[in-house]
């Protein structure tokens, strides 16, 4: 993981891909979203989306995955190259969550981060907070999910 000092606006990452299979879509909606058209093709492609479509959230979570995972490797490398890891604080939330198209059985999702702000905290010093814009983009190119997440990420010198 990088320390605030080492992250500017207008970075991305491209963070992975993951493809939404109906097993895979079923299993995830029969525990957090029971929907007809999230369980059955017949119910999904009667449905506005027109085929077994996969959960928001389910989206949301494999973009979490992602980003955790990306993290891990960072931190990973950081630490073989014999740096100081940063390790991050917990995120405070999130805003502008957009399901933009329906992600639907077969489809493939190129996820991404990019840095929108950030700042010093006023109360904690230590710490940055930043915003970055997370997106999701089918094998057509097509947007199909966006978040605006903010996070706490150390900083390297605060003097403390």
């Amino acid at each position: 993981m990088r320390f605030f000092e080492d992250i500017k606006v207008g970075q991305r990452r491209e963070i992975g891909s993951f493809t939404f299979t109906a097993e895979g879509i079923k299993t995830f909606a029969a525990q957090f979203d029971p929907q007809p058209f999230h369980l059955d093709e017949e119910a999904g492609r009667k449905s506005l989306f027109g085929g077994l479509a996969a959960s928001g959230w389910h989206v949301g979570s494999v973009c979490m995955k992602l980003l955790v995972a990306d993290g891990q490797r960072q931190a990973s490398e950081a630490a073989a190259r014999g740096e100081k890891v940063a390790v991050w604080g917990p995120s405070p939330g999130f805003r502008e969550l957009r399901w933009i198209r329906p992600v639907l059985a077969g489809d493939t999702i190129s996820f991404a981060s990019e840095i929108e702000s950030m700042r010093t905290s006023a109360s904690r010093p230590q710490w940055g907070i930043l915003e970055a814009r997370n997106t999701g983009t089918n094998q057509k190119g097509e947007p199909v999910f966006s978040m605006l997440s903010t996070a706490f990420v150390p900083r390297r010198n605060t003097g403390a």
